[in-house]
């Protein structure tokens, strides 16, 4: 066994991985019983099925994992060390030697080596869900639309549409859709292909669709006549709130996919607060779960050290939601008045991680 590694570390380690797991198993569990009988409302329309809610439910549930562990975290974390606290063990810790910062340590220790999976899993399976998602959700509005792995596909009357990629865009709190290499084709009544458009980019200004850089090929008993165009107006019935509600929001997207997006944005000048934002938030993500938990174990030393599971599942969610609605009101706060998303995000995780270090060096 390592030298950095003791007896008494796996002893706290494995307790609390013990109660990490079956909380989070509970409320991943919950909440998607309680999101299953939310779709159950929605079968027969547009030919949602039971087996489709079930794989819309199925398919989330990676998301579902990576945005509950930190709760979980933070609760099993309270739990595991709260039972050793009332069965006088961790007093017999103290005792030996062994200081309520290597206690605490060896507890989110555990965490952390369970979060590099967490972190994965929220940047490949969690994303590949909420698009099989994105596509079910489109059906179930529209009947006409679909997203794949290409990007959306529509009918609009004659002419089938496929746009490679969607960017959300915030303007002064009002959002809006762009769409993004878009093509565009219009079929003759016998179904041959009449026309095809290709546009950089479309987007919907007042009450219509703009087109961006178009080229258009028509295609008659003459041959193929194409035009060049800067803009265009284009006569479309895609609904852009329903291309809103539909798409996925940027905080369910990977690490890349925001990334990509943030470039764009950038590279056209235009606000990037939409994706900057999320993007910082789960690069700090790993760093919130560690210091929420760490921040939380002073607990078990004093207030937990007598009183139930009852009590320790009632504090653990107490400060989950008060590190929750506090860490988003700073971040917005910040972003708002022009912090940068990145600092934004740090601040909150940096202010508790100085608070609980100093809790520690006190009672060294």
């Amino acid at each position: 066994m390592s030298p950095w590694i003791k007896r008494v570390d796996l002893l706290v380690g494995l307790t609390v991985l013990g109660w990490v797991l079956m909380t989070w198993f509970i409320l991943v569990g919950l909440d998607t019983a309680l999101q299953f009988m939310r779709q159950i409302r929605f079968v027969g329309q547009n030919g949602f099925t039971v087996s489709n809610a079930a794989f819309y439910v199925f398919v989330t549930v990676p998301r579902r994992m990576y945005e509950m562990y930190g709760s979980a975290a933070l609760i099993g974390g309270l739990l595991g060390l709260g039972g050793l606290a009332s069965t006088g063990e961790l007093t017999a810790l103290r005792a030996a030697g062994m200081s309520r910062l290597r206690i605490a340590v060896s507890a989110v220790g555990v965490v952390a080596v369970l979060i590099v999976g967490v972190v994965i899993m929220g940047e490949t399976i969690g994303p590949w869900g909420d698009q099989q998602d994105q596509a079910i959700q489109m059906r179930l509005r529209t009947g006409s639309m679909d997203v794949g792995q290409n990007g959306l596909w529509a009918r609009d009357g004659d002419r089938i549409i496929n746009a490679k990629q969607s960017i959300l865009h915030d303007n002064d709190g009002h959002a809006w859709v762009q769409l993004i290499d878009v093509n565009v084709f219009t079929l003759a009544p016998d179904g041959e292909l009449s026309r095809f458009d290709h546009a950089d980019n479309a987007q919907h200004i007042g009450s219509q669709w703009i087109l961006g850089h178009v080229r258009s090929s028509v295609i008659d008993d003459d041959g193929v006549h194409s035009t060049t165009r800067a803009h265009e107006r284009w006569a479309s019935q895609l609904d852009p709130d329903v291309l809103e509600k539909s798409m996925i929001q940027p905080q369910y997207l990977s690490m890349r996919d925001q990334l990509r997006n943030i470039h764009y944005l950038e590279r056209n000048h235009e606000n990037s607060t939409a994706y900057a934002s999320p993007f910082w938030g789960r690069v700090m993500y790993p760093l919130n779960v560690l210091v929420l938990m760490l921040s939380a174990m002073p607990f078990a030393f004093g207030t937990l050290r007598s009183g139930g599971a009852g009590r320790r599942i009632f504090l653990g969610i107490l400060l989950a939601l008060t590190w929750y609605f506090g860490q988003k009101a700073i971040v917005t706060f910040g972003v708002v008045y022009g912090l940068s998303p990145m600092l934004a995000n740090l601040f909150p995780a940096t202010l508790t991680s100085v608070l609980a270090w100093g809790y520690f060096r006190q009672l060294a």
